[in-house]
């Protein structure tokens, strides 16, 4: 399961991406081709300048997928997440259209 949540107002170029896949797929290179063709889709069709992430910090994994898509690691929001009655923090990684022509052309 993957998706593109389109932000709005002064955010409206902009989406946050997610996606989950089952743990029997994991390692076959599906997240990592389905974060692509969203970016290409966002990009491409819907006219986005920027697609984003945020990511535990335990979620090697998610982070690896966004990284071999062609995402830049940007920040981090300190205490930004709560799961399970855990607080951490919120690895955010983005692509910009420019990063994303640019990953166009190495192809």
């Amino acid at each position: 399961m993957c998706g593109l949540v389109l932000q709005q107002d002064i955010f409206r170029k902009s989406a946050e991406i997610g996606y989950w896949i089952g743990e029997p797929f994991w390692g076959k290179g599906i997240a990592t081709e389905a974060v692509r063709l969203l970016c290409q889709m966002g990009f491409e069709k819907l006219g986005l300048v920027r697609i984003y992430a945020g990511v535990f910090p335990i979620n090697v994994a998610s982070m690896r997928v966004l990284e071999k898509a062609g995402f830049q690691f940007e920040s981090i929001a300190k205490k930004a997440l709560i799961k399970r009655e855990v607080i951490y923090d919120d690895y955010i990684y983005r692509m910009t259209i420019e990063e994303w022509e640019s990953s166009k052309k190495k192809v």
